[in-house]
């Protein structure tokens, strides 16, 4: 078997295979379904699903679904939607609470193992007798409860007899371990809340650490990969699969998570801009989330082949957002549709073009893939160009329109500038133009050369469209994940949040553009990739994302 873009995870899984420790390859994508996945959880679906594709294994779809006070149906089927448009099929859908039966039943016999107990110390009494980094911690006065104490306590949090907060179960480790996660450990609470699984049929939840560990091995998982956050808590996640005495053995390895430069990748940040109202919801094409992304108008293969080009290793470090903005442009540059749209419009009389003819001219539809053929788009005296390209007291080496200056215009003619039109405020309204009918494109005229081509759409037959030009959400290139909390001065990451990330401006498209649909992409003369937003668009109004600009001085 052969294997390329070799990493330490499947050089693990090839050694794991050929000595026959494992038959097959099984992986699991284990979301918490408490709020919208991002490009880092996209690191992690296309890590767990792609290495268990190279053996011919298989990939679970898990949620961790153990706090019903975080967690919602919504976040559920947006999750599977996200995955899904990825390009990735689970093998199967668990849930973490079909364990719960289990998992209890565990916790039973680690209580009679004599390795957890009922305490009732407070939440603030559990972290001040857990010691610190260079103390060791104080065992609860309730740690050496008898074994059929515990038993009858335990049953009773499960029958409900106890109120929020009042016990917990811990798991009777080492109150001196140098690692903090081993300190007795809370695996279960109390919580009085229907789960959006089972309703109300429990009011004991288990602790994260404690099932995850069982949910891995209870579904045979082989490799469990996460991110490196969790390495201090491998002793523990072996711990219980061990005292629990589970039948499989899962190897927890860890790689590097994904952070990207003005970007915050925090589920709990992320909810708070949604919360506050400086977003548009999960699916602002602003956030870092997979739904914002599509919405944006990135495509799946634009995110896989960056997550791939990114690797896997145990580093930690951000990458550079125009890195992503570079697959994007790969992935669209051969099959978006080229156009012209005009986003601040000014308009262009041409008076010596005739008032009533207006005739259709031949454009390729993307000169970089022919076998995208041609189209058509209308020309007559009055066109729209941008506010920008036209200056009246230009500076030198500017080379598009000016008083007496001539280009081209892009499939058309050339146009010389003879007249400026103002209102009462002296604001240029409209500009007065001649054109010479010998210039045509595609008919081969060399009489002459100009410097200048400007994208235009004919003002009769233009449709009216809004666009929605995004800059990055976050204005701090060193603000990673694991510090944004904090910054200079003691600033949150909420001080960095860019109050111009969205400009919406409202101009004109090509009339062949009309009976476009949501999500269908472009790239428009000058101005870049756009998308058509699926969320404002109507037959009526189109609405358009930017995807990226044109260009960029990123090289991978």
């Amino acid at each position: 078997m052969e294997h390329n873009s070799s990493n330490f995870i499947k050089n693990i899984m090839i050694a794991d295979l050929d000595s026959g420790k494992h038959k097959n390859i099984i992986t699991r994508f284990p979301p918490e379904p408490n709020g919208y996945l991002h490009i880092g959880h996209a690191k992690s679906i296309i890590t767990n699903f792609g290495l268990a594709d190279e053996f011919n294994g298989k990939t679970n779809l898990r949620f961790d679904d153990t706090n019903p006070l975080k967690e919602d149906q919504e976040f559920v089927d947006s999750i599977m939607e996200d995955v899904k448009w990825l390009g990735y099929e689970w093998e199967e859908l668990r849930f973490a609470s079909n364990y719960f039966e289990e998992m209890y039943e565990r916790a039973v016999l680690l209580i009679k193992k004599g390795k957890a107990y009922v305490d009732e110390l407070t939440p603030d009494e559990i972290r001040e007798y857990r010691g610190t980094l260079t103390e060791p911690g104080k065992e609860s006065p309730y740690r050496n409860r008898s074994v059929e104490e515990n038993l009858n306590l335990f049953e009773q949090m499960r029958n409900g007899e106890f109120e929020n907060g009042s016990k917990v179960l811990r798991a009777k480790i080492d109150m001196s371990s140098p690692n903090l996660n081993m300190r007795d450990p809370v695996i279960y609470r109390i919580s009085h809340a229907s789960h959006h699984n089972t309703g109300d049929k429990w009011c004991i939840y288990p602790m994260y650490a404690f099932a995850h560990p069982l949910e891995d091995a209870i579904e045979d998982v082989t490799h469990s990969i996460c991110t490196t956050e969790f390495e201090d808590q491998r002793p523990l996640y072996n711990w219980v699969i061990e005292e629990c005495e589970m039948e499989s053995k899962p190897q927890q390895i860890e790689f590097g998570r994904l952070n990207i430069t003005n970007t915050v990748m925090s589920k709990r940040k992320l909810k708070q801009l949604v919360e506050e109202g400086f977003v548009d919801g999960w699916d602002d094409p602003r956030m870092p989330t997979i739904s914002g992304l599509r919405r944006k108008g990135f495509t799946p293969g634009a995110i896989r082949e960056f997550v791939i080009a990114t690797g896997i290793s145990k580093g930690y470090g951000a990458v550079d957002e125009a890195m992503l903005d570079h697959f994007v442009r790969e992935d669209l540059k051969l099959t978006a549709p080229r156009t012209m749209g005009i986003l601040n419009p000014l308009k262009v009389v041409i008076t010596n073009y005739p008032e009533d003819q207006v005739e259709m001219l031949d454009a390729e539809i993307n000169p970089e893939n022919p076998e995208m053929g041609m189209r058509q788009i209308p020309f007559s005296r009055e066109i729209y160009i941008e506010q920008d390209d036209f200056m009246e007291d230009p500076p030198k080496k500017y080379f598009r329109l000016f008083p007496g200056n001539e280009v081209r215009l892009k499939h058309a003619y050339f146009i010389k500038c003879n007249e400026v039109i103002k209102d009462e405020n002296g604001q240029v309204i409209e500009i007065h133009c001649t054109y010479d009918p010998e210039t045509k494109s595609g008919t081969g005229f060399t009489g002459r050369k100009v410097k200048g081509t400007l994208h235009w759409v004919d003002a009769k037959n233009a449709i009216p469209a809004e666009f929605r030009l995004y800059e990055p959400l976050i204005l701090d290139s060193e603000l990673e994940a694991e510090n944004e909390d904090e910054g200079s001065e003691n600033k949150t990451f909420l001080d960095y949040v860019n109050p111009n990330s969205l400009e919406i401006v409202h101009g004109f498209i090509e009339p062949n553009m009309k009976g476009s649909k949501p999500q269908d992409k472009f790239q428009f003369f000058r101005h870049g990739y756009f998308n058509i937003d699926p969320k404002h668009s109507t037959d009526e109004k189109l609405v358009f994302n930017r995807i990226v600009s044109l260009k960029s001085s990123f090289k991978l």
